[in-house]
């Protein structure tokens, strides 16, 4: 299912081991701070509802986020980076953030094209490294 501005990519291992492996990468890069941790089921079930394995994961480096900010301050709603692990219907993981390059169309950036292809780069090599046996 494509969803404009949105990349997804599918994990090769478990849903905890591409989390955690996510989380490592992250933590690890001393570039990278996490920010917050969101536990979806978690929340779900505390409400007495279901929902299969989702989380989300906020992260930032203010070195790269603020310059776009500068540029236009709407683009603080898509900041800090965020990447969703879930399992979907059929047992798949998967992750998803949001393209950088989209946020030139949704925020009318006008400039930083090299923060955001940087940005984008880290993202890919993030989630590949989350998806990875």
């Amino acid at each position: 299912m494509f969803q404009k501005g949105i990349i997804t990519k599918i994990s090769s291992v478990s849903f905890e081991q591409t989390y955690q492996q996510l989380r490592t990468v992250i933590d690890n890069n001393p570039n990278l701070k996490i920010i917050a941790e969101l536990n979806h089921q978690a929340n779900a079930t505390s409400v007495d509802l279901e929902l299969a394995p989702t989380r989300i994961i906020l992260f930032g480096n203010p070195r790269l986020g603020t310059p776009l900010m500068h540029n236009t301050q709407t683009v603080g709603l898509d900041l800090p980076q965020k990447i969703l692990v879930y399992q979907d219907a059929e047992g798949v993981v998967r992750v998803a953030y949001n393209d950088p390059l989209y946020l030139v169309e949704r925020h009318g950036i006008t400039e930083n094209e090299g923060i955001l292809q940087k940005i984008s780069g880290a993202l890919d090599k993030l989630t590949s490294v989350a998806i990875a046996k």
